[in-house]
C-alpha cells in the first residue's frame, strides 16, 4: 500500500488544478468580467502548479510563480460573476438540512486524524481522503447537483483570491529562511543585545520573538523552526529551560502572532473575504487585545514552568 502513496498524494494535487481549470474557464466565459484574462491566467498558472508542478523544473515553476505574482501586483485579479442562490432558496435548504450541515466538517476533521494515526497515509493523504469522503456526505445531505457543486466551488475560490496561495507560498519561504541561516543571524545580532545570562530576557525574546517572525511569515510552523535555532536554544535552552515545555510555550506564542497579522491568511483574510466584510482588518482588530494578553501570560508560564 505504501508504494501508491505517492501516486495517491499526487491524485489529490491533479484534483486542485482540475478545480482551479474549471474556474479559469468560467472566467474566460464571463463577458463582463473586469480583468477576465489576467484572472483566468492567474488561475489556470496555479492549476498547472498543482497538477503538473512536480514534472515542471522547478527554473520553470517558479517563473510561473513570479508571474502570478506580476499579475496580483498589477490588480489583475478579480472576482467576476458568482452564481448564488437566492435568499428564499437558501433559508428553505438551511431548514431541511438544520444542524446536519456540520456532520461533513466534523468527519473531515475526525477521519483524517483517524487515517493518519493508524494507517501508513500519512497526513497529507488522509487529508484528500477524508476531504473526499466529506464532500461526498456534503453531496448527499444536501442533494446538490452537479452543476452547484461547481459553481459553489467557483465561487469560493473566486471569493478566497489570491490569499489562498498565501500559507503555500509562506511554508516555502520558512524553508528557505531556515536553509539559508537566518536563525544563525538572529542569534549572533541577538547575543550583542541580550545578556546570556538571564533566563527571563531570554523568555521574553524567545515569545516575542516567535510572536514577530510568525506576523511576518504568516504561519508559526515556519517560525518555529528559525527562532527556536536563533533564540529558544542558545538564550532558554542552553540556560536550563525544559525545551518540551520552551518549545510547546514557544510554538503557541507564535499563535498571537498569527491572530494579528494578514499574513496569516487561513486565519484573518478568508474569514474576512467570505463574509465580504467591508473592514478587511476587522477579525485582526478585534483579535488585538487577546493576542497581546496572551502573549503575556505565556512568557510568565514559561520562565515559572521551565526553569
Amino acid at each position: 500500500m505504501t508504494s501508491f502513496i505517492p501516486q495517491m498524494l499526487e491524485f489529490f494535487y491533479v484534483l486542485i488544478g482540475v478545480i482551479l481549470f474549471s474556474t479559469a474557464w468560467r472566467v474566460l466565459r464571463d463577458p463582463n468580467h473586469p480583468a477576465r484574462v489576467g484572472t483566468a491566467l492567474f488561475w489556470i498558472i496555479l492549476g498547472v502548479l498543482f497538477a503538473f508542478g512536480s514534472y515542471i523544473p522547478h527554473l520553470i515553476n517558479g517563473v510561473l510563480i513570479i508571474v502570478m505574482g506580476i499579475i496580483t501586483l498589477l490588480k489583475q485579479v478579480k472576482i467576476g460573476k458568482l452564481e448564488q442562490a437566492s435568499e428564499e432558496e437558501s433559508q428553505t435548504h438551511a431548514n431541511r438540512v438544520g444542524n446536519r450541515i456540520f456532520l461533513p466538517c466534523i468527519l473531515l476533521a475526525l477521519l483524517a486524524v483517524l487515517l493518519a494515526q493508524f494507517t501508513p497515509l500519512g497526513g497529507q493523504v488522509s487529508i484528500g481522503l477524508a476531504s473526499a469522503i466529506a464532500f461526498a456526505i456534503a453531496v448527499l445531505l444536501t442533494r446538490a447537483s452537479p452543476s452547484t457543486v461547481v459553481g459553489d466551488s467557483d465561487r469560493m475560490i473566486q471569493q478566497v483570491g489570491i490569499t489562498g496561495i498565501l500559507p503555500q507560498l509562506l511554508a516555502a519561504l520558512g524553508v528557505i529562511f531556515n536553509k539559508s541561516g537566518v536563525g544563525d543571524v538572529i542569534s549572533q545580532g541577538l547575543s550583542t543585545v541580550v545578556p546570556m545570562g538571564s533566563p527571563f530576557v531570554g523568555v521574553v525574546a524567545y515569545c516575542l520573538g516567535m510572536m514577530i517572525f510568525t506576523m511576518i511569515m504568516g504561519n508559526a510552523f515556519a517560525a518555529f523552526t528559525v527562532i527556536t535555532a536563533g533564540i529558544g536554544i542558545p538564550f532558554v535552552i542552553a540556560q536550563g529551560g525544559d525545551p518540551v515545555v520552551a518549545g510547546a510555550l514557544a510554538m503557541t506564542a507564535g499563535f498571537c502572532g498569527t491572530l494579528i497579522t494578514p499574513m496569516a491568511a487561513n486565519f484573518n483574510a478568508l474569514p474576512a473575504a467570505l463574509l465580504e466584510m467591508k473592514d478587511l482588518n476587522k477579525v485582526i482588530k478585534v483579535q488585538v487585545p487577546m493576542a497581546l494578553t496572551l502573549v503575556l501570560i505565556h512568557i510568565a508560564l514559561m520562565y515559572f514552568w521551565a526553569f
